[in-house]
């Protein structure tokens, strides 16, 4: 049994909207047993939907469509979904009663246009819509199913968990489920991750995959079972595996972050962090304050973007600030420790390097991090540009912390 999704709408390829429905639909048929295999986008133009629905009928089971249900005319998807199947429209009359009681209701008047709305395919099963005005429906096809529902999140989400989900656990007899874990990995590139677990990526249930981000890897496990606890049997052993393989690199599971992760690991020993930084605009104080635990465990941080900010709040000595010389390992030290004692903290740490580190002639970035009893420098990385860039500087410098807290090398 296999699914594909449809999401219809001229705005999504023009990217007004981004398509978050296509991504919600996918977890939650992992939740069933329902393999995806496609996902396709297409504008408001019928001849191109009817072209669409009619490949996906030819190699999916269920075909989900989202969007192009309202009451205007670029809204195709009934039109679509009728001439995909063969049938003609007719107007359901009691949908029509509802749409009408749902205005009435509102105390608004329901217009002409809103009565395209109950025209639904000849012999379509109506999916009711008590969370807005556009009816759904299925339309059963030689063996397969077209489902079409709203492109609104909130109505589409509804429709999926009250309507949806149980219609095709019923109608196909769907018993298993489809789990995933994510183990995150950070200091390690996609490449590397591959070469040490290439054997385990080739299995066939779980499977093994990799997604790379900037700054982090992440490993995903899949597997198919009849139950839940099933699954989890299967993935518990290969899960293992990577462990042993990666498991200096890994940070966390499924969707920690980098910053809940070092803020949990500072918040159960009672530490606490603070953070100055020249390159990364202040974005990494920002994941950090924003993270779990971050009310806790981050003690402030600074921004700034030259170095006379530096020598003014943190009292680094002049000389080590000439212009010809910075930045340099020397005043990364010095900005982490300074920082540490600004603002009363247990650890300083320190990402100093210029304000453009994507820049070709720009000079290293340097990392440093100050506890009471000593310092721990990171090594200078070449920076990147761009937004992609400041993360890899951000996860280099909190894996610094993670790293040292753990009691791992720092590389």
């Amino acid at each position: 049994m296999q699914a594909e999704i449809v999401a219809i709408g001229t705005e999504l390829l023009l990217g007004h909207i981004i398509d978050t429905n296509s991504s919600w639909i996918a977890r939650r048929l992992t939740t069933i047993g329902l393999n995806l295999y496609y996902t396709t986008t297409v504008g408001d133009n019928e001849a191109r939907i009817v072209e669409v629905l009619r490949n996906a009928l030819k190699r999916s089971d269920v075909v989900i469509t989202t969007g192009g249900l309202g009451p205007t005319v670029d809204d195709k998807t009934r039109e679509s979904v009728a001439a995909a199947t063969g049938r003609d429209l007719v107007l359901d009359e009691q949908l029509l009663q509802e749409i009408g009681a749902f205005f009435a209701r509102r105390g608004y008047p329901m217009t002409p246009n809103n009565q395209k709305q109950p025209c639904l395919p000849r012999g379509a099963r109506v999916i009711h819509n008590p969370v807005g005005t556009a009816p759904c429906f299925a339309v059963e096809q030689d063996g397969h199913v077209i489902i079409s529902l709203p492109g609104v999140p909130s109505e589409m989400q509804y429709l999926m968990e009250n309507e949806v989900l149980p219609y095709l656990r019923e109608r196909f007899q769907l018993r298993g489920v489809i789990k995933s874990r994510t183990l995150r990995t950070c200091g390690i590139g996609e490449s590397m991750v591959g070469a040490k677990i290439e054997d385990l990526m080739k299995l066939d249930n779980p499977t093994v995959g990799t997604a790379a981000h900037p700054g982090q890897t992440d490993v995903r496990i899949t597997a198919k079972a009849d139950s839940e606890a099933q699954a989890d049997a299967l993935i518990a052993p290969v899960e293992q595996q990577l462990r042993e393989r990666l498991g200096e690199y890994i940070f966390g599971v499924d969707e920690e972050t980098i910053s809940d992760a070092v803020n949990a690991i500072l918040a159960d020993r009672g530490l606490r962090l603070s953070l100055v930084e020249t390159s990364t605009r202040g974005e990494l104080a920002q994941w950090l304050v924003g993270a779990a635990r971050g009310d806790v465990a981050f003690a402030g941080g600074m921004a700034v973007s030259d170095s006379s900010s530096l020598a003014q709040v943190l009292e680094i000595p002049s000389a080590l600030l000439e212009e010809q010389n910075f930045p340099n390992q020397e005043v990364a030290d010095a900005a982490a420790q300074g920082v540490r004692r600004l603002h009363g903290a247990d650890l300083g740490l320190s990402i100093i390097g210029p304000a453009d580190p994507g820049a070709a002639d720009a000079p290293p970035v340097y990392y440093a991090l100050a506890m009471p009893d000593r310092l721990v420098r990171g090594q200078p990385r070449k920076g990147r540009g761009g937004a992609v860039g400041r993360a890899w500087l951000m996860y280099l410098g909190l894996d610094l912390v993670r790293r040292v807290l753990l009691g791992l090398p720092v590389e």
